[in-house]
């Protein structure tokens, strides 16, 4: 019984280590919308203020607008996009992708300028 408990501890502390390797960060935030591929439904985006970019595959990506659920195609009419993404390094038709985006969000503005 008491070598069990002994294993039992030794894979949560072995599960523990090996974890933060296995683990992908989730990046939240506001981005520039630089290009959208409507074919792969991929998209580049650039991180304001230091611009660094990401290639991100957003075919599974909730889109909305103003909170109300919006099509992938949609995205080609905003230059600014909160994206909630997991970075990882993958490929897809033959492209090299930063990430996979599982939430694209645009706030209009309320008062827009004419």
């Amino acid at each position: 019984m008491r070598d069990s408990a002994i294993t039992r501890v030794v894979l949560l502390e072995l599960l523990l280590l090996i974890a933060p390797l296995t683990s992908f960060s989730v990046e939240i935030g506001k981005y520039r919308l630089l290009s959208v591929s409507t074919s792969a439904k991929m998209i580049l985006i650039s991180q304001i203020p230091n611009k660094t970019k990401f290639v991100l595959d957003a075919s599974t990506a909730k889109v909305t607008v103003d909170g109300k659920p919006a099509e992938f195609q949609s995205l080609q009419s905003y230059t600014i996009v909160h994206v909630k993404f997991e970075q990882r390094k993958a490929s897809k038709d033959g492209i090299d992708i930063d990430g996979v985006a599982s939430e694209i969000s645009i706030a209009t503005p309320e008062n827009p300028s004419k």
